[in-house]
């Protein structure tokens, strides 16, 4: 006879990804008995720490660091042994820290909802089911595989997590999609030693940046030794032994590249098969996100669906938003929202990387807008020494102001420590900091943020 354990919680978490373990945290900080489901003990702390921003951005920082006389395979197999001890530590970290404290428990296993409360957890002997009066769902998103002929069942289509984990460098990748993680992986890959190709279907990269932004990443991509190829529609992929052979059509013309691996990045979707959220009376788009309000709450008022389950942005400090918008729906006031947020930047981890935030100059001038702009090259700013300093002084810097009140309505940063500098922008548009408090505020020496005395001094006096 199967028996079934039982287990009843003030919360239940669905996913350990960084908005439910925030929100645990803080629930049991505050005495709540928080129950917490992860699918896979090689996911404790959700995608980011795991297979997710940390082991890229630390392949990142290895890929820059290889020399020319170091193999790139003997190279590339230490870097993913250094990336792996990290991720080891993280993972085990965040397991401890949230299942040693007296009022948190963490099971491994699948959950599938039995009714709008309640969650089965695993088969048979080990079957748990958990009941809770409030459900956080924090399962996250999954690559998408294009439908491509060949490409789904071929052994050398790879995901960037499947890349992360081999200790082999592929010789030749071949990567599907111009966005930020093909470009990503791209850059990564090419700088331990890979051919790289990218296949773009539009005419260009980024199409969602400024034309000239997109060329400048273009030009360094390729100067990098990326092959790009944007008007690429790929129609096959044929396996022929040890290698494979990516078929696409451009201009009316049918080309082919071999590839030792193929990595379709044409985006990622909500993680919610298998969740049974029928029974749990929670909604769904038709793209199979979990509909919620400005608070993350579902078509069930007690049920909450955080970080990239609920169809935002998807991007890991998105996550730790929605977690400060749920705990405050449960511990604090209940006003912070969705609604709230203002100027949110993203990065794109190249060499150098490319941060953004707010308007591009063609959204602003298609929204009638009395702008000036700002464009300078990274290589002629002399007020930034810090790239001649490192030795990377390839990008540009580009601003958008409002004519009328000087207020910051965009930037496009492409340059060593952009990452950084966009913050900096960002929290000045989130508080109305004009463009000429930015050109004359103090920064230290010698520092990428310093650039900003010079770029925004153009900005400033051609708007006066």
């Amino acid at each position: 006879m199967t028996t079934t354990t039982t287990i009843t919680a003030d919360v239940l978490v669905v996913g350990f990804g960084k908005g439910g373990k925030t929100a645990a945290h803080a629930l049991t900080d505050a005495g709540r008995r928080v129950v917490l489901v992860e699918q896979s003990e090689n996911m404790y702390g959700g995608t980011c720490p795991n297979v997710g921003c940390v082991p890229t951005k630390m392949l990142v920082h290895y890929s820059n660091a290889k020399r020319l006389e170091d193999d790139a395979q003997e190279f590339f197999a230490g870097s993913v042994a250094g990336v792996r001890a990290l991720t080891s530590a993280f993972r085990r970290g965040n397991f401890e820290a949230l299942d040693g404290k007296d009022t948190a428990t963490v099971i491994t296993g699948t959950a599938r909802f039995v009714d709008p409360h309640t969650v089965a957890v695993g088969e048979g002997d080990d079957a748990i089911t958990v009941t809770a009066q409030t459900v956080l769902i924090n399962t996250g998103s999954e690559p998408m595989v294009p439908a491509i002929p060949g490409l789904a069942e071929s052994p050398h289509r790879v995901s960037s997590t499947d890349l992360i984990q081999q200790d082999r460098l592929p010789e030749r990748l071949v990567v599907i999609g111009g966005g930020y993680l093909g470009l990503e992986f791209a850059s990564i890959y090419r700088h331990f030693g890979a051919q790289v190709t990218v296949l773009e279907s539009a005419d260009r990269l980024l199409g969602r940046e400024d034309e000239d932004v997109a060329q400048v990443v273009t030009d360094i991509l390729q100067g990098d030794g990326i092959q790009i190829v944007t008007g690429a529609t790929v129609v096959a992929v044929r396996d022929e032994g040890a290698a494979t052979t990516v078929v696409y059509e451009k201009h009316g013309q049918t080309l082919s590249v071999e590839a030792d691996a193929v990595l379709p990045a044409t985006g990622r979707r909500p993680a919610t098969a298998g969740l049974n959220l029928e029974a749990a009376g929670v909604h769904t788009t038709p793209r199979g996100a979990i509909e919620v309000d400005e608070h993350l709450r579902t078509s069930q008022s007690h049920v909450f669906a955080l970080g990239d389950v609920n169809g935002g942005p998807q991007f890991t400090y998105i996550s730790l938003d929605d977690a400060r918008i749920v705990l405050d729906q449960l511990l604090g006031e209940g006003k912070r929202s969705t609604a709230d947020r203002v100027a949110v930047p993203r990065t794109l981890f190249m060499s150098p990387p490319l941060a953004t935030v707010g308007l591009t100059e063609t959204q602003a001038r298609e929204q009638g807008r009395n702008i000036v702009v700002s464009r300078e090259n990274v290589a002629d700013i002399v007020a930034m020494p810090r790239a001649y300093t490192v030795e990377e002084t390839r990008g540009v810097m580009k601003f958008v102001v409002d004519a009328d009140t000087d207020l910051v309505l965009g930037a496009a940063l492409l340059s060593i420590d952009a990452q950084e500098i966009v913050n900096t922008v960002a929290l000045a548009m989130r508080h109305d900091v004009t463009a000429t408090e930015l050109r004359t505020s103090i920064y230290t020496h010698p520092s990428s943020t310093e650039a900003l005395n010079e770029v925004f001094d153009k900005v400033v006096r051609s708007s006066e």
